[in-house]
């Protein structure tokens, strides 16, 4: 995961993009890969990515070992052939999948003040905290897409992001050539969402304040726009409020040790 030989160029590792320090995220609106190569998504958190049950924005991967191979081919990415993999690690291309997948299974965020509010700690949440999550279960309508313990519902939506410009992303579209799916994207876990701006599968929003006046408008209207998605007339203190929850599921991020 850490090692820069297995790109063309010798200086880009999986941690390249997939940063620890940033929640595996790595700061930029688009990833950049080999030869800083842009290309033409953010990159996703790893963080909890065992419990996902589709993978990349589009969900184009099904398994873990099916997606921890495919940026290394990219030549945006890591820019290598399955020979050279299989030449640099002298392992087979299965067993390299097979050992990056078991790592990224080891990738956890938890422990985080919500976690402990949930289990019954009211204490560990501030009066502000408290009522945004009020407001994340209802008025402000997240609990939809992120539900469960990991804030996700591994679904694909239309929000209207990709709307706002001329080359419009198809999203999971190219996927599976349904028109009901075109620019639709995976919904993102939360957590320890504070750390790993900026947000949407393109980066166009720089802070949580953002993300929040986004769906705040209703998103960006288009034919195949998710039909839960509408104006919340959130006020000023309702999306601080909610702001301030969000960053409340920063939790403890642990990997490398299985069950830990």
């Amino acid at each position: 995961f850490f090692d820069t030989n297995l790109s063309s160029d010798r200086r880009v590792s999986c941690a390249t993009c997939h940063d620890p320090a940033r929640a595996f995220t790595d700061g930029r609106a688009l990833a950049h890969g080999v030869h800083d190569a842009a290309g033409t998504r953010n990159t996703p958190t790893l963080v909890n990515s065992g419990s996902g049950r589709s993978f990349f924005w589009d969900g184009r991967a099904d398994t873990l070992e099916a997606q921890v191979l495919q940026p290394m081919t990219n030549p945006k990415e890591m820019g290598l052939t399955d020979a050279e993999i299989e030449s640099r690690t002298g392992m087979t291309r299965t067993d390299v999948a097979a050992a990056l997948a078991s790592y990224l299974r080891t990738i956890r965020s938890h422990e985080s003040r919500v976690d402990y509010f949930r289990a019954g700690q009211t204490e560990m949440l501030t009066a502000d905290e408290k009522a945004g999550f009020d407001i994340f279960r209802g008025k402000g309508q997240c609990v939809p897409c992120h539900t469960g313990p990991n804030f996700t519902d591994d679904r694909f939506h239309n929000t209207g992001v990709g709307a706002r410009t001329a080359t419009a992303d198809a999203g999971r579209f190219a996927v599976t050539h349904d028109d009901r799916d075109r620019g639709a994207f995976k919904t993102p876990t939360l957590r320890d969402v504070a750390l790993t701006a900026p947000y949407m599968h393109d980066g166009s929003l720089a802070t949580l304040e953002d993300v929040v006046e986004f769906y705040d408008r209703g998103g960006v209207r288009n034919p195949n726009q998710d039909r839960r998605m509408r104006p919340l007339n959130l006020s000023a203190d309702e999306k601080r409020q909610l702001v301030a929850f969000l960053k409340a599921l920063n939790g403890r991020i642990t990997e490398g040790v299985p069950g830990r």
